[in-house]
This record gives structure tokens, C-alpha cells and sequence, in this order.
């Protein structure tokens, strides 16, 4: 298999840089239109007009002649699409940046295996989304919870899907991350990078939405006896980070991963020999086996908080410890007290 081609940021090939999702989007449907293909183009039309004309009897039910040869074009669409994507995977003939990240990957296979769940199963509201900037760089700071990470893959497909501008988000993940096999490759894939002050100002200085969860493991393995209390948000190096690039602070608010994994124990014998941070016990797992590794279909909500600016301290500022410790304690209290008001309007866990 060929190797894809690299882009770097802000080339003049870098195409995903330069048009948002919903731009490519609209660009797709406008060329299946020109094409005589897309939904509501004049192929189908005529197709069925000769139809009529040359045995009377195709005109009889237009609604459903024009319903089968929609859906007929739809699908064959559909796999000529998929061909297309197969090729350029065989060939090498797609683009990954100098982090990893392949954009057509994302949005037309991860995003798609992972709709699902955000859609169907854990039933997302997301709140806010129009105050992450429609271009520019920002950090988006989030609560962590839920035993495993689920809540940043669901944070990824909100922004991915909701936002008006069709932007992407870029997580920053713990080092355990990437030192698993398959986890590894598919996290780059999906743009993720380590969570490390280097590779978070690179990104927001090429004006990419960056995701960082401050907790970690202190909030991700946390009892269930703590659920929504949030723990210490380390020495404020994000705060930092997002100073020195003048980008935007947007809190973050995840409501329902806690419960997902109820977890009531910890094995931390086991975990040191496995290397994990922690080993959960929960009143399925390890009990049911791979069963009990099936999350809780909890009722979830999603919200982003009003952006808090950065641009206008002086330069310098990101090396005051007392800003870096004020702006840190000031963003924990904001996504501590919207997790409150999110709690007191919640009707159920599972509804």
C-alpha cells in the first residue's frame, strides 16, 4: 500500500485547511447537481418523461417512479463513493498532516462508526456550540470522566457535527494513549496528539480548535462517590499555552459520563502489573466478563460556556503565576457551577 501524502499546515494543497466541512459538503452536492446526479437534478426527470412517452404506463405512479430512480442514483452514489475512497487508500492518493491527522478518514469512516453512539445510544444534547470561534485558533477546556474516554470522542463528533462552521477538534491525549497498538494508530488518524505544551501551541497556532481535558486520569478514574466533582486541574499549563497563542478559552461541560461506568473499586494491585493507571471494578465489570464492558446508555448533554479572551493581557503574561493560577481557578469554577446547573435540570440519568 502506498504511503499518503503529507500536507503541512497552511500549504497551498492543504484543501481541509483552507474550506470547512460544510463547505466541502456543499461543494460535493453542487458538483453531484452539475453532474445530472444529485438529488433533484433534471437526470431522473427526463429518464422518466421518455419512459412515458415510450410506453404510457411509467407515468401512472410518477411519486413512486420518481421515489426508485432517487433512491436507484442514491445508491449507486453511494458505492461509486466508497470505490473512490477505496482507491485512494490502495494508491495513497489521501493527505495526513504533520501530526497524523487524515481529515477524509474522519469525517467519512471514524465519524461515521462513532454517530451512532453519540446519536442513538447516549442521546447528546450539545448547548453552545456557536461560541467556539467560526475560524481562529481556540482551547477548549472539559471535565473528564467516565472510566474510559468516551466523553472526548462524543466532544469530537459535537463540534465535528454541530458547529456552524463544520471545524474540527483536536484532542490532546495522555501518553498511554499512544502506546497502545491499534489505539495509537487510530487516535493520530483521528487527530489527536500528545497532550504536551509543544504540540497544543503548534496546533493553535495554525488556528486549530484544541481540546484539553486538565483532570486526566485523576479525573477519568475517579469513585463513583465523586461523580461531578471536579478534581485538580494541574498547574494551569494550559492556561499558559492558550496565552502565549492569544486563543480564546471556551470551558466545557459534559453531563452523563459519569454514570456510564459506575465505578465502585479499584484494583490497583492489577493495575501496576498491567501498567494502567487504575483497574475499575463496577457492578458489571469484571463480573460479566467483555459483557460488562458495554457502557450504560445514560442520557448525555454537552455545553460549551462563553469564551474567555486572552489577547488582551501584555506580553509576558503567561510566565505570572499568579494570571496562570487566577485564569485556571476561574475556568475550573465556571465548568464546576454550569456541571451544577446542568444536574439541577436533569430529569434522569437515563432520560
Amino acid at each position: 500500500m502506498a504511503d499518503a501524502k503529507v500536507i503541512p499546515f497552511g500549504s497551498p494543497d492543504d484543501g481541509y485547511g483552507r474550506h470547512s466541512g460544510r463547505e466541502r459538503h456543499e461543494r460535493h452536492r453542487q458538483q453531484s447537481r452539475d453532474s445530472g446526479t444529485g438529488p433533484g437534478s433534471g437526470g431522473a426527470s427526463a429518464g422518466g418523461a421518455g419512459a412515458d412517452e415510450r410506453t404510457g404506463r411509467a407515468g401512472e405512479h410518477p411519486e413512486t417512479d420518481a421515489d426508485s430512480s432517487a433512491a436507484g442514483g442514491s445508491w449507486e452514489r453511494t458505492a461509486a463513493q466508497a470505490l473512490a475512497f477505496l482507491r485512494r487508500r490502495v494508491t495513497g492518493e489521501y493527505e495526513v498532516d504533520d501530526f497524523g491527522y487524515d481529515p477524509e478518514l474522519t469525517d467519512q469512516v471514524l465519524m461515521s462508526l462513532l454517530r451512532p453512539l453519540y446519536e442513538k445510544y447516549f442521546r447528546v444534547e450539545v448547548r453552545g456550540v456557536e461560541n467556539i470561534p467560526a475560524d481562529g485558533s481556540a482551547l477548549i477546556v472539559s471535565n473528564h470522566s467516565g472510566t474510559l474516554p468516551l466523553d472526548g470522542l462524543m466532544m469530537q463528533v459535537a463540534v465535528h457535527d454541530h458547529h456552524p462552521a463544520g471545524r474540527h477538534l483536536r484532542l490532546l491525549a495522555a501518553d498511554l494513549v499512544f502506546m497502545l497498538p491499534v489505539v495509537n494508530a487510530l487516535a493520530r488518524k483521528a487527530g489527536h496528539t500528545l497532550a504536551c505544551s509543544e504540540d497544543a501551541a503548534a496546533l493553535l497556532v495554525r488556528g486549530e480548535i484544541v481540546g484539553v481535558m486538565p483532570e486526566g486520569f485523576k479525573g477519568l478514574g475517579k469513585p463513583f462517590s465523586e461523580r461531578y466533582k471536579l478534581q485538580r486541574f494541574g498547574r494551569g499549563g494550559f492556561v499558559s499555552t492558550a496565552l502565549r497563542a492569544g486563543a480564546p478559552i471556551v470551558p466545557c461541560s459534559v453531563v452523563g459520563a459519569e454514570e456510564i461506568y459506575p465505578m465502585v473499586g479499584n484494583a490497583k494491585t492489577l493495575a501496576r502489573l498491567l501498567g494502567f493507571p487504575y483497574f475499575p471494578v463496577t457492578p458489571t465489570f469484571p463480573w460479566l466478563g467483555p459483557l460488562g464492558a458495554v457502557p450504560l446508555p445514560t442520557k448525555w448533554t454537552i455545553q460549551f460556556g462563553e469564551p474567555i479572551p486572552t489577547d488582551g493581557y501584555p506580553e509576558g503574561s503567561a510566565e505570572d503565576p499568579m494570571l496562570m493560577f487566577n485564569l485556571t481557578d476561574q475556568i475550573r469554577e465556571t465548568i464546576q457551577h454550569t456541571l451544577y446547573k446542568l444536574l439541577v435540570r436533569r430529569r434522569s440519568v437515563f432520560f
